[in-house]
C-alpha cells in the first residue's frame, strides 16, 4: 500500500506549531501540533473534545465560515486537523487558529453542542481542559508565520 503523506513526516523532530499538511485540489489540511509526538504528554480526551466543539463553532461563525471543511482531533492526541478551502490563505488560516485560542481562553457558559441530543459523548467535556490547551498553544502561535508552516 502507498504510505499516506502524514506518515512520511519525521515525528521525532516535529515540534509544536501549525503546519501545512497537504493540499488536495481546493482543500488545504493543516496540522496543528499541540503536543510533541511520542513525548508522553497527550491531549486530555475531555478537554480535546470541548476544544473541538469550541474550535468548530468559532471558525464556522467567522467570515470564513463557509470555507471551513473540517475541524477534528488527531487519533494520537497530539493535535488537531483543520481543513479549509483554498480561498482561505495560509496567513488567514493561522489567524483563525490564533483567534480560536483566544476565543477558548475567554469562553464562559454552556459548551456549544454539548447537550445529550447534540453530542455522541455529551458527558465527556472539560472547559478547563480546553482552556489549558489554548493557554499552552497561544504562545507557540503568537510569533508563528507562514514561513514556519512548512515541515
Amino acid at each position: 500500500m502507498k504510505k499516506i503523506a502524514s506518515f512520511t513526516i519525521n515525528h521525532d523532530t516535529l515540534t509544536k506549531g501549525m503546519y501545512i499538511s497537504r493540499i488536495d485540489g481546493d482543500a488545504v489540511t493543516y496540522d496543528i501540533r499541540m503536543k510533541l509526538p511520542n513525548g508522553g504528554d497527550y491531549l486530555d480526551c475531555d478537554g480535546a473534545h470541548t476544544f473541538e466543539h469550541l474550535f468548530a463553532t468559532y471558525v464556522r461563525n467567522t467570515e470564513q465560515g463557509e470555507n471551513i471543511i473540517y475541524v477534528g482531533p488527531m487519533g494520537c492526541r497530539t493535535g488537531f486537523y483543520f481543513i479549509v478551502r483554498d480561498k482561505v490563505s495560509h496567513s488567514e488560516a493561522l489567524e483563525l487558529v490564533k483567534g480560536t485560542m483566544k476565543f477558548v481562553l475567554d469562553f464562559e457558559g454552556e459548551i456549544p453542542g454539548s447537550k445529550k441530543e447534540e453530542c455522541g459523548n455529551y458527558l465527556a467535556h472539560s472547559l478547563d481542559g480546553a482552556k489549558a490547551i489554548a493557554k499552552d498553544m497561544l504562545p507557540v502561535l503568537e510569533d508563528w508565520s507562514e514561513d514556519k508552516m512548512y515541515y
